[in-house]
């Protein structure tokens, strides 16, 4: 069933990041009359400036959406007393946990980090949608969080289907993924929750993650250093373009789960898990080959740049698998939606992003 999302007061953890900010820009635009309310740690795990762009553009927008109300608390979801008086004095309809520690490599260095946010912090989430419902109150009637095409860690069978077994990951960030799920079905059995688990496939685009391979390459080559391409090349990935992850993201928050009552006269876990990818991987030296085609196209590198100079191929790195690759056959079924964006355009977006926030102001 779908529940529109217009005048609905919807919780948006990780509202600085990534996609938490361009989800609630797009929410801004097309749902107006929207109350968001945004969370963020703001923690300095990589250029607060670009979080701090980001919220300046949600600003911006929402100057001329007068109807919309958006409310920016910086705290941390492992903060217990936070989450619950958020929910405690804005009731939110709806709640999207994006807040996490992201990064594979990072997680093998600095594990406290994972279990601080994505463990604890995600159960204060589900403890306070649970909470929403005491004394009679409508409460929380979807809750929309992120996993990770990581939780597939080094399954054979391609390309990844929700169907499949995910009890082998290869780092504490897909355990912690996984753990998530975990914990979000038992909560939706035990206090009939509807909760939709989001396996997003390596998200990319413009204003991202200065830790993702194709800004990273970016600054590196920028600064005339190497970059190093794993598995001697032989890796291929699921780049899937941003506005496509927030499509779906939208369409999804409006289909909760149906509660339903089984046999035992118990609820059936309203519960549901979804991929959202380009479902068409790429090869690491064809991207790097589009990279470097859109960096010249818009100025950020000259065109005699020797890039064959600045290219190492090494072997994998702990914690990294060799493809990504998603099944969207149920997120087509279901929402009748499949991402769209091709590398060579997203790239190019990026690109002329990157000149204009790093060269040109």
């Amino acid at each position: 069933m779908k529940n529109s999302l217009k005048g609905q007061t919807i919780l948006i953890t990780g509202a600085a990041g990534f996609i938490g900010s361009n989800l609630v820009l797009a929410l801004l635009k097309d749902e107006e009359p929207v109350n968001i309310v945004g969370i963020d740690n703001m923690n300095d795990y990589y250029d607060v400036s670009i979080k701090e762009y980001r919220i300046k553009q949600i600003e911006s927008v929402l100057a001329s959406h007068s109807e919309s109300t958006w409310t920016f608390i910086t705290g941390t979801i492992s903060d217990k007393e936070i989450v619950q008086k958020i929910f405690t004095e804005y009731k939110p309809s709806v709640v999207v946990n994006l807040a996490a520690q992201a990064g594979v490599r990072y997680s093998i260095i600095n594990p406290d980090a994972y279990i601080d946010s994505n463990i604890i912090g995600f159960y204060n989430i589900l403890e306070a949608c649970r909470h929403s419902y005491d004394g009679g109150e409508t409460g929380v009637q979807h809750l929309v969080y992120a996993s990770s095409s990581s939780v597939y860690g080094s399954n054979k069978k391609i390309p990844y289907s929700t169907e499949d077994k995910v009890d082998n990951p290869v780092s504490l960030y897909a355990a912690t993924k996984k753990s998530n799920e975990l914990m979000a079905h038992a909560y939706s059995k035990l206090y009939n929750i509807p909760s939709t688990g989001l396996r997003f496939f390596t998200v990319y685009g413009p204003a991202g993650r200065p830790d993702m391979a194709y800004f990273s390459f970016t600054n590196k080559l920028l600064a005339g250093e190497t970059i190093q391409i794993f598995n001697y090349g032989n890796c291929k990935r699921d780049f899937t373009y941003i506005d496509d992850i927030v499509e779906g993201i939208r369409r999804i928050m409006q289909s909760p789960p149906q509660k339903k009552i089984g046999e035992d006269e118990l609820p059936v876990p309203p519960y549901a898990i979804y991929n959202i990818g380009n479902n068409k991987p790429e090869n690491l030296l064809d991207f790097v080959k589009i990279l470097q085609e859109e960096l010249i196209r818009a100025g950020v590198l000259p065109e005699e740049y020797n890039f064959e100079k600045h290219k190492k191929l090494v072997a994998m790195q702990p914690g990294d698998v060799p493809i990504t690759y998603a099944d969207t056959t149920a997120l087509e079924n279901d929402f009748g939606f499949k991402p769209s964006t091709n590398l060579q355009e997203g790239l190019r977006r990026f690109a002329q992003w990157y000149r204009e926030f790093y060269m040109d102001r």
